[in-house]
């Protein structure tokens, strides 16, 4: 009755090439969205107090940041020039 029964491994076809692609491409998917997730997770400071330039000056965070008017700012400005204008 031993002799009857045949323990072999099942056989499992080798993977061809695009089986290899798609697990490699599925594992650095994988790794890339664990990076990303990691990424939004770690504290970041929201403003540094000072920015160094050259190493020689040194200017406060507001003072680097220049106020910049906006698109929509821009265009209201242009258009009441236009109605003056008339």
């Amino acid at each position: 009755m031993a002799a009857e029964l045949h323990f072999s491994p099942p056989e499992i076809p080798e993977p061809t090439l695009m089986e290899n692609v798609l697990r490699s491409g599925l594992f650095f998917g994988a790794v890339f969205q664990l990076v990303c997730v990691w990424a939004i997770t770690l504290p970041v400071p929201k403003c540094p107090e000072t920015v160094r330039l050259d190493g020689l000056e040194s200017k406060t965070w507001e003072t680097v940041k220049k106020p910049k008017a906006s698109a929509a700012q821009l265009s209201k400005k242009a258009k009441k020039e236009s109605t003056k204008q008339r």
